[in-house]
């Protein structure tokens, strides 16, 4: 009696595991190194051994495309999007709403913002003088000053943020987006981070696939000299590279014949192949000598101001992937000296104006720009925190954590341009008017991107999962 193919984790003995692995896992890895397909990854269907294909949505997309603008540590909304008289005519004073509980406890007094606030555009949207860039693109902006969050601590709350769950584990937004819609390129990932030098509390598993196949995970990009680590062709000799990919294909087809299906396995080929293809992409792609000057200049290449110039390549460098048919972009912050993310519990008027420093011009260039190419309309730009900081000062001179009520705001991509959605109390602290959640959130990107929230689901460990859980609506005041 012929016995069937034993799959992967049943009942692998130890000589099995070794007979297999001898020629099995090391020439896959290899073999996928150089570029050769094996086997399909199981989605949807249809893949044809393809599984960033671009695919269809639900319905016709306003966006095409998504960039995320993560602000780590927490901007202080009532400094930036959301002015509060009040906060100036009781500086100083007790604070005369009732507190919630902070994460540290160290309550100070009322604290008005140490920053003007001018109207822009013909919309008149306030803007904070820590931001006079993007307060010239105010017309653009769909400003959300009635955003929630359910943690105080950033790594629940980037998780949250990130997943729509505030423990490890589940997919992050930008691989659902993926898993939904492909790449439009079969050079580059569909999902890719800028790593401007903080990665957010919580780690990579912020940008992680979860349930989803691991080839939806998001690859992490540098904007320096080696934009990724080890992707340097290891043979320079076509001749010897095609022998050994030959040989190793043969291998690839033996193994594969054997082992079941695997996603850990099957991601890692696909990944691999990815990998063989970008060794020629990448190298062009980060070539920023083909952009003009006046293209450099606008985004802050040129400034004195080393975490400005890096935001300013990461931005760049945003705008070239979506040229080349990224779906989904997450820049993280530069590190700024002196300043922890945008978490300022002391030293609120400096840390925050080097924060500011850094983002305002590489922001406001990256929305031009998209908005000159053509690009902007079905482009969807997303600025957020995982939380905002409270109205009162932590000590003297800072803010502490606060989840009840915060600043975010989107742009392009079928938004509604120079409107403000949903308010804050007399001082900034809880949301009152037109309250949103993360799951809100999540399902208007969704939305935008062609998806009904609802149906964007995967089968995993007895029901139906998808990115707001059983939660969220989209929140049609917020598109154009």
């Amino acid at each position: 009696m012929r016995r069937r193919p034993q799959r992967v984790g049943e009942g692998l003995s130890r000589r099995h595991f070794l007979r297999e692995s001898c020629n099995g896992f090391g020439a896959v890895a290899f073999a996928a190194l150089f570029g050769q397909s094996a086997i399909a990854l199981p989605r949807r269907g249809g893949d044809g051994g393809r599984p960033m294909m671009a695919r269809a949505p639900h319905h016709p997309p306003r966006a095409k495309r998504m960039v995320f603008l993560y602000m780590d540590g927490g901007p202080s909304q009532v400094d930036t999007f959301d002015p509060k008289p009040r906060l100036a005519a009781e500086n100083g004073q007790p604070f005369r709403m009732k507190i919630e509980p902070t994460q540290f406890n160290d309550i100070g007094k009322t604290l008005q913002s140490p920053w003007e606030f001018r109207r822009y555009g013909e919309s008149g949207i306030p803007v904070s003088d820590l931001f006079p860039k993007i307060g010239a693109c105010a017309d653009k902006l769909c400003v959300v000053r009635s955003m929630t969050s359910q943690f105080s601590e950033h790594t629940n709350a980037n998780y949250f943020l990130h997943t729509g769950l505030g423990l490890v584990g589940r997919p992050s937004v930008g691989a659902w987006i993926t898993y939904g819609l492909g790449s439009e390129s079969d050079e580059l990932p569909g999902f890719v981070v800028i790593d401007g030098g903080l990665i957010p509390p919580g780690g990579l598993e912020c940008f992680g696939s979860g349930f989803l196949p691991a080839s939806f995970q998001g690859s992490v990009f540098k904007p320096r000299e080696q934009p990724i680590a080890n992707a340097s062709p290891i043979e320079g000799d076509p001749l010897r590279q095609r022998k050994k990919l030959d040989l190793l294909s043969t291998l690839d087809r033996e193994v594969a014949s054997r082992v079941g299906p695997c996603d850990a396995l099957e991601s890692a080929i696909a990944n691999y192949e990815l990998a063989f293809r970008m060794q020629g992409a990448v190298p062009e792609l980060t070539d920023l000598s083909g952009e003009s000057e006046a293209t450099k200049k606008l985004y802050g290449m040129d400034s004195d101001y080393r975490p400005l110039r890096t935001y300013a390549t990461q931005c760049l460098l945003a705008r070239r992937l979506l040229e080349r048919g990224v779906r989904f972009l997450e820049l993280t912050c530069p590190r700024v000296d002196g300043a922890d993310r945008w978490d300022q519990h002391q030293n609120l008027r400096k840390s925050h104006a080097d924060n500011a420093r850094a983002v305002d011009q590489p922001i406001a260039a990256l929305l031009r720009d998209l908005e000159a190419r053509g690009m902007l309309d079905d482009t969807l730009v997303v600025w957020s925190g995982e939380f905002g900081r409270t109205p009162f000062a932590q000590g003297s001179n800072g803010r502490d954590h606060s989840p009840f009520g915060f600043s975010i705001w989107l742009a392009g991509g079928g938004v509604r341009g120079g409107h403000v959605h949903g308010a804050t109390d007399e001082y900034g602290y809880h949301a009152v008017e037109g309250r949103l959640d993360m799951h809100d959130l999540h399902a208007t990107m969704l939305h935008l991107l062609g998806f009904d929230h609802t149906r964007l689901t995967v089968r995993h460990s007895g029901r139906d999962m998808r990115l707001t859980d059983v939660h969220g609506r989209v929140v049609h005041e917020l598109l154009a």
